[in-house]
Protein backbone atom coordinates (compact mmCIF):
# COMPACT_ATOMS: atom_id res chain seq x y z
CA UNK A 1 0.00 0.00 0.00
CA UNK A 2 1.31 3.27 -1.46
CA UNK A 3 1.07 6.55 1.15
CA UNK A 4 0.16 9.90 -0.32
CA UNK A 5 1.87 13.00 1.67
CA UNK A 6 0.94 16.23 2.53
CA UNK A 7 3.51 18.67 3.89
CA UNK A 8 1.63 21.51 5.64
CA UNK A 9 3.48 24.36 6.13
CA UNK A 10 3.81 28.15 5.91
CA UNK A 11 3.97 31.23 8.04
CA UNK A 12 2.87 31.36 12.02
CA UNK A 13 -0.65 32.77 12.19
CA UNK A 14 -1.23 31.81 8.97
CA UNK A 15 -3.55 29.10 9.42
CA UNK A 16 -1.70 26.18 9.72
CA UNK A 17 -4.01 24.24 12.49
CA UNK A 18 -7.25 25.07 10.65
CA UNK A 19 -5.55 23.19 8.08
CA UNK A 20 -4.84 20.44 9.54
CA UNK A 21 -8.04 20.10 11.64
CA UNK A 22 -9.88 20.16 8.54
CA UNK A 23 -7.59 17.11 7.02
CA UNK A 24 -7.76 15.20 9.75
CA UNK A 25 -12.07 15.70 9.44
CA UNK A 26 -11.30 14.08 6.10
CA UNK A 27 -9.66 11.21 7.21
CA UNK A 28 -6.01 12.05 6.51
CA UNK A 29 -3.75 10.52 8.96
CA UNK A 30 -2.36 14.61 10.97
CA UNK A 31 1.17 14.74 12.15
CA UNK A 32 1.61 18.20 13.81
CA UNK A 33 5.06 19.24 14.40
CA UNK A 34 7.10 16.52 13.19
CA UNK A 35 11.09 16.79 13.13
CA UNK A 36 11.86 16.71 9.28
CA UNK A 37 14.31 13.87 9.56
CA UNK A 38 11.60 11.33 10.51
CA UNK A 39 9.33 11.87 7.69
CA UNK A 40 10.82 8.61 5.82
CA UNK A 41 10.44 6.80 9.49
CA UNK A 42 6.88 7.92 9.58
CA UNK A 43 6.19 6.66 5.94
CA UNK A 44 7.68 3.43 6.45
CA UNK A 45 5.76 2.89 9.55
CA UNK A 46 2.45 4.25 8.22
CA UNK A 47 2.81 2.51 4.10
CA UNK A 48 0.29 -0.64 5.58
CA UNK A 49 -2.38 0.88 6.77
CA UNK A 50 -2.41 4.53 6.11
CA UNK A 51 -3.02 5.99 2.59
CA UNK A 52 -3.24 9.44 3.32
CA UNK A 53 -0.74 11.29 5.98
CA UNK A 54 -0.66 15.07 6.48
CA UNK A 55 2.56 16.51 8.05
CA UNK A 56 2.34 20.00 9.94
CA UNK A 57 6.28 21.06 9.56
CA UNK A 58 7.15 24.78 10.43
CA UNK A 59 9.93 26.97 12.45
CA UNK A 60 8.80 25.43 15.90
CA UNK A 61 10.99 22.87 14.96
CA UNK A 62 13.47 24.95 15.41
CA UNK A 63 17.10 23.57 14.41
CA UNK A 64 15.02 20.75 13.32
CA UNK A 65 13.65 22.67 10.25
CA UNK A 66 16.56 22.79 8.47
CA UNK A 67 16.49 18.99 7.72
CA UNK A 68 13.65 19.78 5.66
CA UNK A 69 14.98 19.36 2.32
CA UNK A 70 17.35 16.52 3.16
CA UNK A 71 14.02 14.53 3.94
CA UNK A 72 11.63 15.56 0.85
CA UNK A 73 14.94 14.31 -1.55
CA UNK A 74 14.96 10.96 0.48
CA UNK A 75 10.92 10.56 0.21
CA UNK A 76 11.54 11.08 -3.80
CA UNK A 77 14.19 8.92 -3.54
CA UNK A 78 11.33 6.33 -2.13
CA UNK A 79 9.24 7.01 -4.96
CA UNK A 80 6.88 8.66 -2.06
CA UNK A 81 4.27 10.96 -3.66
CA UNK A 82 4.50 13.88 -2.08
CA UNK A 83 2.48 17.67 -1.47
CA UNK A 84 3.93 20.85 -0.40
CA UNK A 85 0.72 23.39 1.09
CA UNK A 86 1.92 26.41 2.05
CA UNK A 87 0.03 28.57 4.40
CA UNK A 88 0.32 32.50 4.30
CA UNK A 89 -1.06 35.71 4.89
CA UNK A 90 0.22 39.66 4.66
CA UNK A 91 2.51 40.71 7.29
CA UNK A 92 -0.14 43.52 8.62
CA UNK A 93 -2.91 40.70 9.23
CA UNK A 94 -0.34 38.54 10.83
CA UNK A 95 0.55 41.31 13.08
CA UNK A 96 -3.52 42.25 14.03
CA UNK A 97 -3.48 38.18 14.68
CA UNK A 98 -0.77 38.19 17.30
CA UNK A 99 -1.73 41.19 18.74
CA UNK A 100 -5.42 39.71 18.75
CA UNK A 101 -4.18 36.41 20.56
CA UNK A 102 -1.50 38.45 22.60
CA UNK A 103 0.56 35.82 22.14
CA UNK A 104 4.42 36.24 21.06
CA UNK A 105 5.66 35.34 17.38
CA UNK A 106 7.87 32.24 17.58
CA UNK A 107 10.72 33.87 16.16
CA UNK A 108 10.21 37.26 17.63
CA UNK A 109 12.08 37.39 20.56
CA UNK A 110 12.55 40.20 22.30
CA UNK A 111 12.00 41.79 19.05
CA UNK A 112 8.54 43.20 17.64
CA UNK A 113 6.32 41.41 16.47
CA UNK A 114 6.92 41.95 12.69
CA UNK A 115 10.52 41.47 13.03
CA UNK A 116 10.19 37.67 14.32
CA UNK A 117 7.55 37.58 10.64
CA UNK A 118 10.33 38.77 8.68
CA UNK A 119 12.51 35.80 9.73
CA UNK A 120 10.03 33.23 9.31
CA UNK A 121 9.76 34.72 5.98
CA UNK A 122 13.61 34.22 5.18
CA UNK A 123 13.53 31.10 6.86
CA UNK A 124 10.74 29.55 4.68
CA UNK A 125 11.21 31.26 1.51
CA UNK A 126 13.07 28.18 -0.18
CA UNK A 127 10.12 25.84 1.31
CA UNK A 128 7.57 28.44 -0.56
CA UNK A 129 9.40 27.97 -3.79
CA UNK A 130 8.21 24.48 -3.66
CA UNK A 131 4.73 24.59 -3.02
CA UNK A 132 2.41 22.66 -5.02
CA UNK A 133 -0.39 25.00 -3.70
CA UNK A 134 -0.51 28.25 -1.73
CA UNK A 135 -3.76 29.44 0.35
CA UNK A 136 -3.51 32.94 1.01
CA UNK A 137 -5.58 33.45 4.45
CA UNK A 138 -5.53 37.40 4.62
CA UNK A 139 -9.19 37.33 3.65
CA UNK A 140 -10.16 34.60 5.38
CA UNK A 141 -11.70 34.08 8.66
CA UNK A 142 -11.90 30.43 10.01
CA UNK A 143 -15.11 29.05 8.78
CA UNK A 144 -14.12 30.93 4.96
CA UNK A 145 -10.51 28.69 5.41
CA UNK A 146 -12.31 25.31 6.50
CA UNK A 147 -14.30 25.78 3.35
CA UNK A 148 -11.24 26.55 1.22
CA UNK A 149 -9.45 22.89 2.39
CA UNK A 150 -12.07 20.86 1.79
CA UNK A 151 -12.99 22.43 -1.48
CA UNK A 152 -9.33 21.61 -2.48
CA UNK A 153 -8.81 18.18 -0.26
CA UNK A 154 -12.99 16.53 -0.36
CA UNK A 155 -12.60 16.11 -4.34
CA UNK A 156 -9.26 15.63 -4.35
CA UNK A 157 -9.41 12.48 -6.85
CA UNK A 158 -11.24 13.90 -9.63
CA UNK A 159 -9.38 15.78 -11.67
CA UNK A 160 -5.80 15.40 -13.01
CA UNK A 161 -5.26 19.16 -12.92
CA UNK A 162 -7.68 21.50 -10.50
CA UNK A 163 -7.89 25.24 -11.17
CA UNK A 164 -9.04 27.89 -8.81
CA UNK A 165 -9.27 31.56 -11.24
CA UNK A 166 -8.96 33.52 -9.51
CA UNK A 167 -10.85 37.31 -9.65
CA UNK A 168 -8.97 40.33 -8.14
CA UNK A 169 -8.75 43.91 -7.59
CA UNK A 170 -5.70 45.29 -8.21
CA UNK A 171 -5.88 48.21 -6.16
CA UNK A 172 -6.51 45.70 -3.04
CA UNK A 173 -2.80 43.87 -4.21
CA UNK A 174 -2.15 40.71 -6.31
CA UNK A 175 -3.06 37.46 -4.90
CA UNK A 176 0.31 36.33 -3.02
CA UNK A 177 -0.93 32.18 -3.97
CA UNK A 178 -1.46 33.63 -7.92
CA UNK A 179 0.53 30.82 -9.95
CA UNK A 180 -0.55 33.23 -12.94
CA UNK A 181 -1.77 36.58 -12.86
CA UNK A 182 -3.61 38.13 -16.36
CA UNK A 183 -4.61 42.04 -16.63
CA UNK A 184 -7.94 42.25 -17.92
CA UNK A 185 -8.16 46.14 -17.39
CA UNK A 186 -7.50 46.95 -20.92
CA UNK A 187 -11.58 46.33 -21.01
CA UNK A 188 -14.21 48.99 -20.97
CA UNK A 189 -15.06 49.10 -17.34
CA UNK A 190 -18.41 49.09 -16.60
CA UNK A 191 -17.80 51.60 -13.66
CA UNK A 192 -18.63 54.34 -15.69
CA UNK A 193 -22.03 52.93 -17.20
CA UNK A 194 -24.19 54.17 -14.44
CA UNK A 195 -27.20 51.68 -14.49
CA UNK A 196 -24.05 48.41 -14.47
CA UNK A 197 -22.01 50.53 -11.54
CA UNK A 198 -24.10 49.32 -8.87
CA UNK A 199 -23.80 45.63 -10.71
CA UNK A 200 -20.98 43.10 -10.19
CA UNK A 201 -19.59 40.72 -12.91
CA UNK A 202 -22.02 37.67 -11.50
CA UNK A 203 -25.22 40.03 -13.12
CA UNK A 204 -26.06 39.16 -16.83
CA UNK A 205 -25.92 42.92 -17.94
CA UNK A 206 -22.33 43.44 -16.72
CA UNK A 207 -21.34 39.65 -17.92
CA UNK A 208 -23.06 40.62 -21.71
CA UNK A 209 -21.11 44.10 -21.48
CA UNK A 210 -17.56 43.12 -20.73
CA UNK A 211 -17.86 39.28 -22.65
CA UNK A 212 -18.90 41.35 -25.31
CA UNK A 213 -16.47 44.39 -25.17
CA UNK A 214 -13.63 44.83 -28.29
CA UNK A 215 -10.69 41.88 -28.24
CA UNK A 216 -12.54 40.17 -25.47
CA UNK A 217 -13.23 36.87 -26.88
CA UNK A 218 -9.89 37.21 -28.88
CA UNK A 219 -8.43 37.31 -25.52
CA UNK A 220 -10.08 34.34 -23.95
CA UNK A 221 -9.78 32.08 -26.91
CA UNK A 222 -5.87 32.87 -26.80
CA UNK A 223 -5.40 32.62 -23.01
CA UNK A 224 -7.25 29.68 -23.14
CA UNK A 225 -4.91 28.36 -25.83
CA UNK A 226 -1.92 29.44 -23.61
CA UNK A 227 -3.25 27.86 -20.73
CA UNK A 228 -3.97 24.35 -22.72
CA UNK A 229 -0.43 24.66 -23.59
CA UNK A 230 1.16 25.13 -20.33
CA UNK A 231 -1.36 22.29 -18.96
CA UNK A 232 0.72 19.61 -20.56
CA UNK A 233 3.96 20.54 -18.85
CA UNK A 234 2.07 21.03 -15.46
CA UNK A 235 0.95 17.76 -15.77
CA UNK A 236 4.08 16.57 -16.48
CA UNK A 237 5.93 18.32 -13.62
CA UNK A 238 3.11 16.22 -11.06
CA UNK A 239 1.14 19.71 -10.67
CA UNK A 240 -2.47 18.82 -9.18
CA UNK A 241 -3.54 22.43 -7.90
CA UNK A 242 -2.89 25.92 -9.68
CA UNK A 243 -4.45 29.46 -9.52
CA UNK A 244 -4.94 31.39 -12.56
CA UNK A 245 -5.62 35.28 -11.06
CA UNK A 246 -7.32 37.85 -13.39
CA UNK A 247 -7.20 41.14 -12.00
CA UNK A 248 -9.29 44.42 -13.24
CA UNK A 249 -9.59 47.26 -10.86
CA UNK A 250 -11.35 46.89 -8.19
CA UNK A 251 -12.69 43.20 -9.00
CA UNK A 252 -16.14 43.45 -9.28
CA UNK A 253 -16.84 43.82 -12.76
CA UNK A 254 -14.11 43.07 -15.34
CA UNK A 255 -12.36 40.09 -13.61
CA UNK A 256 -15.45 38.70 -12.07
CA UNK A 257 -16.92 38.05 -15.56
CA UNK A 258 -13.76 37.21 -17.17
CA UNK A 259 -12.82 34.37 -14.69
CA UNK A 260 -16.41 33.13 -14.60
CA UNK A 261 -16.31 32.90 -18.32
CA UNK A 262 -12.65 31.26 -18.18
CA UNK A 263 -13.56 28.35 -15.50
CA UNK A 264 -16.56 27.81 -17.65
CA UNK A 265 -14.42 27.03 -20.52
CA UNK A 266 -12.17 25.06 -18.90
CA UNK A 267 -14.55 22.66 -17.76
CA UNK A 268 -16.46 22.06 -21.06
CA UNK A 269 -12.89 21.71 -22.73
CA UNK A 270 -12.67 18.07 -22.05
CA UNK A 271 -9.48 16.24 -21.15
CA UNK A 272 -5.82 17.48 -22.73
CA UNK A 273 -3.43 14.58 -23.24
CA UNK A 274 -5.99 12.28 -21.34
CA UNK A 275 -5.97 14.07 -18.56
CA UNK A 276 -8.83 15.73 -17.15
CA UNK A 277 -8.93 19.33 -15.55
CA UNK A 278 -11.30 20.93 -12.79
CA UNK A 279 -11.96 24.51 -12.86
CA UNK A 280 -13.38 26.75 -10.47
CA UNK A 281 -13.84 30.35 -10.24
CA UNK A 282 -13.35 32.42 -6.84
CA UNK A 283 -13.95 36.33 -6.01
CA UNK A 284 -11.48 37.64 -3.85
CA UNK A 285 -12.61 40.67 -4.17
CA UNK A 286 -16.30 41.30 -4.57
CA UNK A 287 -18.32 43.04 -2.50
CA UNK A 288 -14.97 44.54 -0.61
CA UNK A 289 -15.82 47.97 -2.45
CA UNK A 290 -16.94 50.64 -0.18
Amino acid sequence: MSSEVVLVTGMSGAGRSTVAHVMEDLGWYVVDNLPPALLPNLCDLAASTVTKIAVVVDVRGRQFFDELNAALAELGERGIARRILFVDAADDVLVRRFEATRRPHPLQGSDRILDGITKERERLWEVRSLADLVIDSSAFNIHQLENKVEEIFQADGDADLRVNVLSFGYKYGIPVDADLVMDCRFIANPHWIPELRPLNGLDEPVSKNVLGSENTQEFLTRYQALFETMAVGFFAEGRKYLTLAIGCTGGKHRSVAIAQELAQRLNSKGPINGRTIIANSLHRDLGREI
